[in-house]
């Protein structure tokens, strides 16, 4: 394969001259300083300001008189000092009548007699001549240099209207460290599906050879943080061809039709450095379902319409592959999915528990660990986070050593960074009086007596009363492996485990004692019971039936799309889960009264409790049966 070379290098920032500011400077305060003083000579005269205006007649007369003490001749121009103590002006300014010498204009007599001093000055003024012609060339130079700025200022707004039109893509393909597969940890069916794509533009003659098709594109379609982005630079990085990665958002502009602009300019780039990969971010920004209230100048459906129309204009020989990445496929457009355009759809889900080892190995294989951490106990208790949750606990990890002046990053580290992602910092300025962490220690303790009795709940992984986020305390469940689906009855049970601290707060402070504290467990009962009958069929009366909760109409207004009587009796299958949790959490307290005692005191007095001390206070509970779904 041709080696690629980057055609659209950057050009490196120009540093500022500092030289050429201080010489613009300097020249702006001269031509300041030149224009001021300019001002005040012409204003001052030479020393002449108040100096009166005399005929040639009234001088003569003056120096017969010998009031004079001196002439001074400048051309036509006679400037005339009178002597002390006399009643004339000290200064006078008269001009000749014609251009005769001083002795023409009938002076002879008094300078022969020596009754005034004359001198006479030479009649070429250079500076005279230098400050008139100053006071045409300095503002023409002004009025020059104006209009150049003028002119470039609109010039570099033509120019940069004119770059709305070009694509914002960043351009891979140089680096020396490229991004591989083996530097994507887990996702091996993802990678599998993609290496195929590589082969392609690696070995393109081979598919051609049966007839196979290259795909025009391939849809990444995951949740947030699984790494999405970086198998497709992986798949750029194996095949080691150019990579032009655009974020959806970034087609868009004020003005219409730049989009579209972009779009071309994009796809222009890419089959100019063939073969090479297009990787468009976040595409349902730009892609999403049209419907009949849009119209064809809409920004976003023209940019839309012209990737479908470039996606279409490929032959097999150009080399271009799209590569898309999205989190809500249900928001595309069906005309983008369809065979043609993104030919292949890549699933990158969330990591199984194998996978999760991997990638923590990955993010701390260049960090200081003790011994004692374990990655694998680590990997158990993250289900559900994904590749950047895992990123982010090893960075909190090492945060955390370096808060605590450590040279390696310990289990207690790794621990606090786990909580700190799952839930929040623990908040050590808050301050709780006795009555609330009694109130907490029972909260907490009802969620952890009731989790722990119940036969379809996870274990308890810890329970405490300090503070963490918005939390009062936390009760943490985790599963022992990873499950893809749940029952009805796990399902009942963690809406029975939540109901947990609310039924404690009642049967220690009473029915009207009760506090705001299960205001987010009563949130989470709500949803999830809502869930399990309108989205999973796990109703009573409506079994096997579901409902979307809401849709976006032609006014583009939200409604439900069920009857009312429909949306009462979701309303009754929701009571009556929330009530049958009530029910069975208070049935297992109400049996174990003595544990909920016991676990709330410990809380108390060591504020944290691990999973076996856990265990051991409430060894011997005891699961009455009210509270049992099945045997």
């Amino acid at each position: 394969m041709p080696e690629y070379k980057n055609t659209a290098g950057k050009k490196k920032p120009q540093k500022p001259n500092k030289f050429l500011n201080v010489v613009r400077l300097g020249i702006f305060w001269l031509l300041v300083a030149f224009l001021i003083y300019s001002f005040t000579t012409s204003l001052n005269g030479d020393g002449f300001k108040n100096a009166e205006q005399r005929t040639i007649t009234e001088v003569l007369s003056y120096a017969k008189a010998e009031k004079l003490e001196k002439i001074e001749v400048k051309g036509n121009e006679l400037r005339v000092t009178a002597k002390d103590k006399t009643d004339l002006p000290k200064n006078i300014i008269s001009r000749k009548d014609g251009s005769g010498t001083l002795q023409e204009q009938g002076f002879e007599e008094v300078i022969n007699e020596g009754k005034v001093s004359v001198e006479i000055e030479d009649d070429t003024d250079v500076f005279g001549i230098i400050l008139d012609a100053a006071f045409i060339i300095v503002p023409t130079i002004l009025i020059i240099g104006f209009l150049i700025f003028m002119m470039r200022q609109a010039q570099s707004m033509n120019n940069q209207n004119m770059g709305f039109g070009k694509a914002k893509a960043r351009v891979y393909g140089n680096e020396k460290k490229k991004v591989l597969f083996t530097d994507v940890a887990g996702n091996e069916a993802a990678k599998q599906d993609l290496s195929e794509v590589v082969d392609f533009l690696k070995n393109p003659k081979k598919y051609e050879k049966v007839g196979a098709k290259i795909p025009r594109g391939v849809l990444l379609a995951g949740d947030p943080g699984t790494g999405k982005t970086l198998m497709a630079r992986a798949v750029a990085g194996e095949a080691n061809v150019p990579f032009f990665s655009i974020s959806g958002s970034e087609f868009a502009e004020m003005f219409v039709g730049v989009g579209a602009s972009r779009v071309r300019d994009l796809f222009a780039k890419a089959k100019k450095n063939s073969p090479s990969i297009i990787f468009i971010d976040e595409i349902d920004a730009v892609a999403h379902k049209r419907d009949a209230r849009g119209g064809a100048g809409r920004e976003d459906e023209q940019t839309l319409n012209q990737i479908l129309v470039e996606m279409d204009g490929f032959d097999n020989e150009t080399g271009v592959i799209v590569i898309a990445a999205t989190n809500r496929v249900d928001m595309l457009d069906k005309a983008l999915l369809r065979p043609g355009r993104f030919d292949r759809h890549v699933n990158v889900t969330l990591p199984e528990r194998t996978d999760r080892v991997e990638i923590l190995k990955v993010h701390f294989k260049n960090k200081p660990v003790a011994d004692n951490v374990d990655l694998n106990a680590l990997a158990a208790k993250t289900a559900g986070s994904s590749g950047a949750d895992l990123a982010n606990i090893a960075n909190e990890a090492a945060i955390g050593a370096a808060r605590n002046n450590r040279k390696e990053i310990t289990n207690d580290d790794v621990t606090e960074a786990f909580e700190r992602v799952a839930i929040g910092p623990e908040r050590k300025s808050k301050v709780m009086n006795e009555q609330e962490r009694k109130i907490t220690a029972y909260h907490e303790a009802g969620h952890a007596i009731v989790g722990h009795v119940l036969p379809d709940s996870d274990p308890v992984h810890k329970v405490t009363i300090i503070p963490r986020g918005r939390t009062g305390g936390v009760t943490w469940f985790l599963p022992p492996e990873d499950r893809s689906y749940k029952n009805v009855y796990e399902l009942k049970d963690v809406l029975a485990r939540a109901m947990g601290g609310r039924v404690a707060e009642r049967l220690i402070l009473g029915a009207d004692g009760i506090t705001t504290g299960a205001s987010s467990d009563l949130q989470h009962v709500a949803e999830l019971a809502r869930e399990m009958v309108s989205e999973e069929g796990m109703g009573t009366k409506l079994r096997d039936q579901v409902f979307n909760t809401e849709e976006v109409n032609f006014f583009g207004d939200r409604a439900k799309i069920y009857s009312e009587k429909t949306s009462e009796i979701i309303d009754s299958e929701i009571e009556a889960l929330t009530k049958e949790a009530n029910a069975r959490a208070e049935a297992v307290l109400k049996a174990n009264k003595k544990h909920l005692d016991a676990l709330a005191q410990a809380l108390l007095e060591k504020e944290s409790l691990e999973e076996k001390e856990v265990a051991a206070i409430l060894k011997g509970t005891s699961m009455p049966a009210a509270a049992k779904l099945h045997d």
